[in-house]
């Protein structure tokens, strides 16, 4: 039988949250149709979430199907714009403007950090 520790808490749980994100890498590649409006969004949308979620442990490549076919074809995107998350696995896909930042996390298995009570923050 395993032995599990207990869970840490406040800073030391803040800690863990960082000590693991450090040493995942994200790997991630958007599919987009061109520069239309939900084109546009989707990048911005996704480039603003792994700036605050991912930061420094991403890469996100934009591939517009229009230009690159073989890799839609290759992939299997049937509509645009799609996320795939290749690495970590398991694999995700994503359609959509990525707005929902509660299903990225999600789906990208992507925790936030815990928030620091109070009297650790000095308030």
């Amino acid at each position: 039988m395993t032995k599990r520790s207990a869970l840490p808490s406040g800073d030391d749980a803040r800690s863990v949250g960082i000590a693991e994100l450090a040493h995942t890498h994200y790997l991630l590649r958007l599919y987009v149709a061109g520069f239309g409006s939900r084109s546009v969004r989707a990048a911005a949308n996704i480039r603003k979430f792994c700036e605050e979620h991912l930061s420094g442990h991403y890469d996100l490549e934009v591939v517009d199907v229009a230009l690159h076919p073989e890799l839609a074809v290759g992939e299997q995107i049937v509509a645009a714009p799609t996320l795939i998350k290749i690495s970590p696995l398991p694999i995700r896909r994503f359609i959509g403007d990525m707005s929902r930042t509660d299903r990225l996390l999600l789906g990208l298995d992507v925790r936030p950090l815990p928030a620091m009570p109070s009297s650790a923050r000095g308030i």
